[in-house]
């Protein structure tokens, strides 16, 4: 069975805050959304090391350290104005174009 696409609250360059796993604490910014699995990846959170080969880009091959995704539901946004995790509200503005708000401090997260 395949998974619908959802819509997400989090986007591409935010920073987020890793709440559960082995990042917990850690933050960071959205480098990929991955939508089909509810997925994000996140600059520096859930490091794993991947085995390479030796081909003609890394001549040596090695181990490689790279981020990995996690689930969307292990994350937070950032609230911009007190540096906490914070849930979303979407709310129309006065053009009635849809805008992103932190719930705790009530500012709009470009």
């Amino acid at each position: 069975m395949e998974k619908k696409n959802v819509k997400l609250n989090i986007r591409k360059g935010d920073l987020v805050k890793v709440i559960a796993g082995d990042s917990k604490g850690q933050q960071g910014k959205v480098l990929e959304v991955i939508t089909k699995t509810s997925r994000i990846l996140v600059e520096g959170a859930n490091m794993v090391s991947k085995h390479t080969k030796p081909n003609a880009a890394n001549p040596n091959g090695g181990i490689n350290k790279m981020e990995a995704p996690i689930h969307i539901s292990n994350i937070m946004l950032v609230d911009p104005k007190s540096g906490n995790a914070t849930r979303i509200t979407r709310k129309r503005n006065e053009d009635g174009k849809v805008i992103r708000i932190a719930k705790k401090s009530g500012e709009e997260i470009k």
